[in-house]
């Protein structure tokens, strides 16, 4: 009886762990300042916002720090090189836009080396924007993730 009651308790938390739980994609958004610009890059050839304004961004490879993955996705996207300690916390949004996410949006504070497009095959410009004149085609999360670090907002949910 008890064996009984076991294996059905089992059978109801993996059914549990595989209906309930979330699993999605974790990213990383690196807000690159010079006085009022930001750092954009224009997607390109990507499959999602081509022809769009966003800032250098991507996905948490798993066993990996958010930290470590700006620091990466720093180098991999603009070829600068980041300190751990000039990563800075901006905010965090849940999005959904299709698929679900978790976007952090860290402000580098300092970083070495120009910001030049290490990806041309997913990226056509690099450009220093007014953060307050955004261009029209900026993707509007990105958007919205800009006012909110101007306003100091740190969570906000998007598209849902």
């Amino acid at each position: 009886m008890l064996e009984e009651a076991f294996a059905r308790l089992s059978s109801f938390l993996e059914k549990y762990n595989q209906i309930m739980r979330a699993k999605f994609p974790v990213t990383v958004h690196l807000l690159f300042f010079r006085n009022d610009q930001i750092l954009l890059l224009r997607r390109f050839n990507t499959g999602y916002a081509d022809g769009q304004y966003s800032v250098p961004a991507g996905h948490l490879d798993g066993d990996e720090t958010v930290t470590a993955a700006a620091i990466r996705e720093g180098e991999e996207e603009t070829g600068v090189r980041i300190e751990p300690s000039d990563v800075l916390f901006s905010s965090v949004m849940h999005r959904k836009d299709g698929d679900e996410r978790v976007d952090f949006f860290l402000r580098i504070h300092k970083w070495q080396g120009e910001p030049e497009n290490t990806e041309p095959d997913k990226c056509d410009e690099l450009h220093w924007a007014n953060v307050n004149e955004l261009p029209l085609n900026t993707i509007p999360y990105i958007r919205k993730a800009l006012k909110n670090h101007l306003s100091n907002i740190q969570f906000d949910e998007f598209g849902w």
